[in-house]
């Protein structure tokens, strides 16, 4: 179910019910025209659901008067929503926690290129789609999370490893249907081959302790309660879990570690959240604006310090808690690749009874 939100919560009624009547219009029989840009609106379609981005929201509305009105449900629902509103789409910019799923909503034609020097200065062309459909403004590393009594580092330094005889039925993992997965399965598609790739994922397979369950969260739980050994995860995950507000998920990061294998000695696979102009956004300027706001360094900073993702530009210093966490060398494939592979990784993982 797609909830609306603002950044606002004073301002929650407001935009809710502007939201709502932009929707209303754009779904009524017959009614394909294009709704009217408003100077003090930006329309956000977002699949993150995390408190971080209200915030930014927020501050944007404070520097700039623009109202941020954000429709939010998961990339797919989204994407769907785009597809069957079409020119008559109140979105402005969609938003979402992944490359493949920014990807996806470009294939579709849902994603308009944006020229933005101050955008393409502060984000690594490898962060960001080659056209200008969309940019990345946070990065997370997909590394593991380990039982430092039972596992060496240097048994985990490589991707290899995680699916190596050495951790049969000692792995936790997520299912085939997370993104996080689709997107690593893709890099190693498009770093190693076809054939070597299989050979990872059938090992993977192999490897489980369980079968999949469960998100990031969960896997690194049962390395802790020690129905496995090691764990694929987001960076973002473990580092909320060691400083959050629960006291058994901090007491569960307290006993575990965080190990950066690499990819073709070239370091951590990572992926990012990112957002792109919509197709037919009645409000580009503000669109722009919205993404140029997003790309700054203090906008950067506050998604580290509340969501503990990597700031996106390499000139941003990573703030605590996560600066005890991004010393890591990050892989510079091009995030843009991912997408392509993900229904040939899906296709491979599927065939190997990942499930």
């Amino acid at each position: 179910m797609i909830r609306v939100l603002s950044p606002s919560r004073s301002a929650a009624v407001a935009a809710v019910a502007t939201v709502a009547l932009i929707l209303a219009a754009c779904g009524q029989s017959g009614d394909n025209a294009a709704p009217a840009a408003d100077a003090g609106v930006v329309n956000v379609y977002s699949s993150r659901h995390y408190d971080a981005d209200e915030a930014l929201y927020a501050r944007f509305t404070e520097e700039t008067g623009i109202r941020v009105n954000v429709v939010e449900g998961n990339a797919d629902q989204l994407i769907a929503r785009l597809r069957a509103e079409g020119e008559a789409s109140p979105a402005d910019v969609f938003v979402a926690a992944d490359a493949g799923a920014l990807w996806r909503a470009q294939e579709a034609g849902l994603l308009q290129a944006t020229s933005s020097e101050t955008i393409n200065s502060r984000i690594p062309a490898n962060l960001r789609a080659p056209g200008g459909e969309w940019f990345g403004f946070a990065r997370r590393a997909r590394i593991v999370a380990y039982d430092p009594a039972r596992v060496q580092p240097s048994e985990i330094d490589t991707y290899e490893e995680i699916a190596s005889p050495r951790f049969r039925g000692k792995l936790c993992v997520r299912s085939s249907e997370s993104v996080y997965n689709l997107s690593l399965v893709g890099a190693l598609i498009e770093a190693w081959g076809p054939e070597r790739a299989r050979q990872w994922v059938d090992g993977v397979v192999a490897n489980m302790a369980r079968p999949p369950e469960g998100g990031d969260r969960d896997q690194i739980r049962a390395v802790a309660a020690g129905v496995c050994e090691i764990a694929l995860t987001n960076s973002y995950y473990f580092i909320r879990m060691g400083n959050g507000e629960e006291a058994a998920d901090r007491e569960v990061a307290g006993k575990l570690r965080l190990a950066y294998p690499s990819l073709n000695g070239q370091g951590a696979h990572v992926n990012v959240s990112g957002g792109g102009v919509a197709a037919h956004a009645p409000n580009r300027d503000n669109a722009v604006r919205l993404l140029e706001f997003l790309s700054t360094p203090e906008s950067q900073t506050l998604v580290a310090q509340m969501n503990f993702e990597y700031p996106i530009s390499p000139d941003v210093a990573a703030p605590a808690p996560v600066d005890a966490y991004a010393s890591f060398q990050a892989n510079p494939m091009a995030v843009s690749l991912y997408g392509p592979r993900q229904a040939e990784a899906q296709s491979m993982m599927s065939a190997a009874g990942w499930r």
